[in-house]
């Protein structure tokens, strides 16, 4: 056990996670983050670290990746400690206190900040006997290395914001890019449907994979099944799927906080139904939710401003703002 008692354990290490340790700096709280992945940045670098973010205000667009390494060198203001790695199992209060467990130790914490996004994740298969041969080689659920793609030929599947941002992304460097997607309706933001739209995307609706066809882990063809059976088959060098991802907050949905299914309900405080335990970012639900990583960002102080009160009641809820502590 570390027998010190910090004032804020936040358990994950994400977007919101790291803003939110640069903020407790700021408000001088002591900090630890704690986070199942092997580095911080969560999803962003988990599954899309070369993938452009378009919604966080200031930066018209961004690598996941560069967003992430501006977010740890503003946490660092904080001088958190850094547990990666680890996953959390259960917090009980003792006093003025929380004990916190994981799966590699116990840790003390005045308070608990959750920004655990969709928690930890898999992702979501097409379901398809054979596609567990492919995988790691030519088979993806997430791109770390576009130049693996120059001039190959690539079929994306889904509809989705992320698809459809790889298809768009991906058009310039692999030689031709199709894009499958189960339904008519794209659910992406329209902005970049109309942009797929009149990209050289291969656009193919109310299709599903029905078979990969390769060997030793290398794809070479793909069927397409439209919904009256009748097939399609398509050259392809390699297959990024991108139906989402199976999630679950683990250990943490039975600490008795107020859940809506996976995710974790607050109130305007960013407070759980838990004292001394908040909550931000995705893995939140309140009335008219929003899950956008800049909400996240919005959250984050929040939850901290309240959280530093409720340590200490004199202090004021209303910090300074940075300009004023900066100067």
């Amino acid at each position: 056990m570390n027998n010190e008692i910090v004032d804020i354990t936040i358990i994950g290490g994400g977007p919101t996670g790291l803003f939110a340790s640069f903020y407790a700096g700021m408000r001088e709280m002591s900090v630890k983050i704690i986070d199942s992945l092997p580095q911080l940045g969560g999803q962003l670098i988990e599954l899309y670290p070369d993938k452009y973010i378009y919604d966080v205000g200031g930066f018209p667009k961004i690598l996941a990746k560069d967003l992430v390494a501006n977010l740890v060198t503003q946490a660092h203001y904080a001088k958190p400690e850094i547990l990666l790695g680890e996953t959390a199992i259960s917090a009980t209060r003792d006093g003025d206190h929380f004990i916190l467990k994981t799966d590699k130790g116990t840790h003390l914490t005045r308070t608990i900040l959750l920004t655990a996004g969709i928690g930890a994740f898999q992702p979501r298969k097409i379901g398809l006997a054979e596609e567990v041969d492919f995988e790691e080689k030519t088979l993806h659920y997430g791109i770390k290395d576009l130049s693996l793609f120059k001039d190959k030929e690539v079929l994306v599947c889904g509809g989705g914001d992320s698809a459809v941002d790889w298809a768009l992304m991906l058009e310039d460097i692999a030689s031709t890019v199709s894009l499958v997607h189960r339904r008519e309706r794209f659910t992406a933001h329209e902005t970049s449907v109309n942009q797929l739209m009149s990209s050289k995307v291969n656009v193919l609706t109310s299709r599903a994979v029905k078979s990969i066809v390769g060997e030793d882990g290398v794809v070479r063809e793909v069927v397409i099944a439209q919904k009256d059976s009748q097939e399609e088959t398509l050259s392809v060098d390699h297959v990024i799927v991108n139906y989402g991802n199976i999630s679950s907050l683990g250990a943490i949905k039975e600490w008795g906080l107020e859940m809506d299914r996976n995710s974790i309900i607050v109130n305007s405080r960013m407070e759980t139904n838990i004292e001394g335990i908040y909550a931000a970012g995705d893995v939140t639900s309140y009335d008219g939710k929003v899950k956008l990583i800049a909400v996240g960002l919005g959250e984050a102080p929040t939850a901290i401003n309240h959280a530093k009160a409720f340590i200490d009641p004199k202090a004021r809820l209303q910090p300074l703002h940075s300009t004023s502590v900066f100067n």
